[in-house]
């Protein structure tokens, strides 16, 4: 039996790079703007880019936000949507899906912002990361950021050590965009292909 893959589509994902990502590790990928659709979904992506408050309220609007919480397979939030599935954020001080206890906060100090471009990993663990190397450079774009917790499965450095990838039950979270970041990313889409 072939699995099916969803994408979550609330007008706040680079879909099109995700899909074609997918293409090209031979896996199809369908789109879900309402729990109807994720119904007959194996395993969810839930991308994002953009504001966190208009996104949440588009997904609230959709009943999208119940539906992700209550997704029973793995689900892989990338970026605006790990971010969306944090408790809080301090992005238009909006509450998030609670999925992730964890507080978005917003980088501060003389750092530039957005941390834009290529960074590494460390501390990598779980079944994400099979095949992939310590210190893997990935693409980051992000002016907020989860701090390191008990649940990060991979960490990053920009001033201070943050969370890059986190995973708590059937949930998993990446700051950087896996579609954008060349083989290491590609290795971890096709590491949560094969879940």
């Amino acid at each position: 039996m072939k699995q099916k893959i969803k994408i979550v589509h609330y007008k706040a994902g680079n879909i099109a790079s995700v899909q074609n990502a997918l293409n090209r590790l031979g896996t199809e990928a369908g789109l879900a703007a309402s729990p109807k659709e994720l119904e007959d979904a194996d395993k969810l992506i839930f991308p994002g880019v953009g504001h966190a408050r208009p996104a949440m309220e588009v997904l609230n609007q959709q009943g999208m936000d119940q539906a992700i919480r209550d997704f029973s397979g793995p689900v892989l939030g990338i970026c605006l949507g790990m971010q969306l599935m944090a408790a809080s954020s301090e992005e238009g001080n909006m509450k998030g899906l609670g999925i992730f206890p964890e507080q978005i906060k917003r980088f501060t100090g003389d750092l530039k912002i957005p941390h834009m471009g290529w960074n590494s990993l460390y501390a990598l663990k779980g079944p994400l990361f099979k095949g992939v190397a310590e210190n893997s450079h990935v693409y980051f774009v992000h002016s907020y950021y989860m701090p390191q917790c008990d649940r990060a499965i991979a960490l990053c450095r920009y001033n201070q050590p943050f969370t890059a990838a986190i995973s708590h039950n059937q949930f998993f979270g990446l700051q950087f965009h896996p579609e954008k970041s060349g083989k290491p990313g590609m290795q971890i889409l096709q590491n949560f292909i094969d879940l």
